[in-house]
């Protein structure tokens, strides 16, 4: 995977979990941990890929972390129901699978 196709499904997990984490707080049940883990992934894509963005080299630590996040986010996000969580929880799966493709391709 090249580092641009990276970066793209980065932003595109970060703006997902940014809208999950908004409809969160309309939901009537406790959905505190989804948006703390909502909130959380959203910081750790956006900074990956603002690094990536640069040609520092020394990023696999941050892609692994990334790569934890995306999981432990969608692992929550599939426990609940809502359209916006569920869209969340593929999102993070595909930013995951991202990292860890990107990390095999330049080891």
């Amino acid at each position: 995977m090249k580092k641009e196709e990276l970066i793209k499904v980065l932003y595109e997990c970060v703006a997902t979990c940014n809208s999950c984490a908004d409809a969160c707080l309309d939901e009537s049940m406790n959905m505190s941990n989804c948006i703390r883990l909502d909130n959380v992934c959203a910081t750790t894509c956006n900074a990956l890929a603002e690094v990536l963005s640069t040609n520092f080299k020394e990023v696999s630590g941050l892609i692994n972390y990334c790569f934890f996040v995306c999981q432990q986010c969608e692992k929550e996000c599939e426990k609940h129901d809502m359209i916006h969580c569920k869209e969340c929880a593929e999102t993070c799966k595909k930013c995951a699978q991202a990292c860890q493709e990107y990390l095999q391709g330049h080891e």
